[in-house]
């Protein structure tokens, strides 16, 4: 479904992505995970259109797409800050960007994401009365009822903690199986990336550590830097690595 054929990037002459090769399937939940700096948030960018390449291509469907314009691409992004509007209330935020795609969502269709996302409830508060989770609810529903090709997420969980975080993680899992939406995250959170995703893309200094399966990377990780970084120096939770790969890994 995307293709991204040796993609490279260079801000001011130093190189920040090197020839990424990647394909993610219709439907599969793929996480770009990596250090501060590794890169990935500039290729969920580049993917989006929000930001150009130097070199390579990015595929879409058998289209070439290297130089369509973001608002053309089809794709949406959940930002790391929800990016609501504060004089706007939930319901508001939700349906803002239909105002000039009447006809695109049906009552049915927009009311089938609200109660997907349990926001019934909270569509009258303004965004300052809403939890962080609910913001996150509110932010991920106005990007589903543009009917994405692609759904986008930076960060989604940085911002949240305890029950709310399982909360919306479990959401976003629902989200992509429900309505069989490919769906790429950034994080920086090797957790994140085993517990929530079906491929995980490793990125460190612009370059592809590892791409595959959480069980193939916590099994066979490519490298030192994989190995280090996923088992070490984030200090994944025991519990969920338990419950994911066995006693082994716990």
């Amino acid at each position: 479904m995307l293709k991204l054929q040796n993609i490279s990037k260079q801000f001011d002459g130093k190189a920040v992505l090197d020839h990424i090769n990647l394909e993610i399937k219709t439907g599969e939940i793929v996480s770009l995970l990596g250090p501060s700096g590794s890169g990935k948030t500039t290729l969920l960018h580049i993917i989006l259109g929000l930001t150009g390449i130097n070199h390579g291509k990015i595929i879409f469907n058998d289209t070439d797409l290297s130089n369509v314009p973001m608002k053309d691409r089809g794709f949406n992004i959940v930002f790391q800050d929800y990016a609501l509007f504060p004089h706007l209330n939930a319901y508001e935020n939700i349906v803002y960007g239909l105002r000039n795609r009447k006809g695109s969502v049906s009552k049915e269709e927009l009311q089938e994401y609200i109660d997907f996302l349990e926001l019934t409830p909270h569509l009258k508060k303004r965004i300052s009365e809403l939890s962080g989770g609910q913001k996150q609810r509110v932010s991920i529903a106005r990007t589903l009822v543009m009917k994405p090709k692609i759904l986008l997420l930076d960060e989604p969980l940085s911002a949240l903690d305890g029950v709310i975080k399982e909360s919306i993680k479990e959401r976003i899992k629902s989200i992509a199986r429900e309505f069989k939406l490919t769906t790429i995250i950034v994080t920086h959170d090797p957790e994140e990336a085993l517990t929530m995703s079906d491929k995980i893309l490793i990125i460190n200094q612009g370059n592809i550590s590892q791409f595959g399966s959480p069980q193939e990377i916590i099994n066979q990780p490519a490298n030192d830097f994989v190995k280090e970084f996923i088992l070490k120096q984030l200090e994944i939770k025991r519990e969920n690595i338990y419950n994911l790969f066995g006693e082994k890994y716990a």
